[in-house]
């Protein structure tokens, strides 16, 4: 599970029981202090209370801009779920053309293993590799960090190996590949 999984989903999962907590009205049940200041410590609580709600709904600003932050919620709210089902793990893939009966590669194996040969080429200092896309048709990210004294030109044509050895190793037609290179952080070296 990747580090946006884990916040998302810790997130969620914070921010759900507290919310359930005031709404089943376990606060006053179990005896419990709610947090400071926080609005939701009963099933009939709301976010605002009624002073703030109405405040200042008679200026001509005020409901242009709950309009505008609302939208802003939604557009930000549905990009969230886009990303997070374009990042999508291709999972169990199959090997083969056509597909062999029975024999799949997670996407795991396929991630250390193009991570490990491209770790292997000269100059490249630490090497990751992911795999995004559906099942049959997954695609390849590598993210390189090169050695401080490594010339970009010299690697990527060794490079182009890693997702030809893998599309040999899965009997796959075709594995498009994208590689971000970075340079190892170093001090500066001083001449004399």
């Amino acid at each position: 599970m990747n580090s946006h999984s884990v916040l998302n989903r810790t997130l969620l999962a914070v921010a759900g029981l507290l919310v359930l907590t005031g709404g089943l009205d376990l606060y006053r049940r179990w005896s419990l202090d709610p947090p400071a200041d926080w609005p939701l410590t009963g099933p009939h609580d709301t976010l605002l209370p009624v002073q703030d709600r109405t405040r200042w709904t008679d200026e001509d600003w005020w409901w242009p801009t709950v309009i505008a932050a609302l939208a802003i919620l939604t557009a930000l709210a549905l990009w969230w779920l886009l990303a997070q089902l374009r990042h999508r793990h291709p999972g169990r893939l199959p090997v083969g053309t056509p597909p062999c009966d029975g024999v799949e590669l997670h996407d795991a194996a396929l991630d250390d293993a193009l991570a490990a040969d491209a770790a292997r080429l000269p100059g490249v200092h630490k090497a990751h590799a992911h795999l995004t896309g559906h099942a049959h048709r997954p695609h390849a990210t590598l993210d390189l960090t090169l050695d401080p004294d490594a010339r970009p030109r010299d690697i990527l044509p060794a490079l182009e190996g890693t997702p030809h050895r893998a599309r040999r190793s899965t009997g796959w037609e075709q594995l498009p590949a994208r590689a971000t290179l970075r340079v190892a952080s170093h001090q500066p070296h001083r001449a004399e």
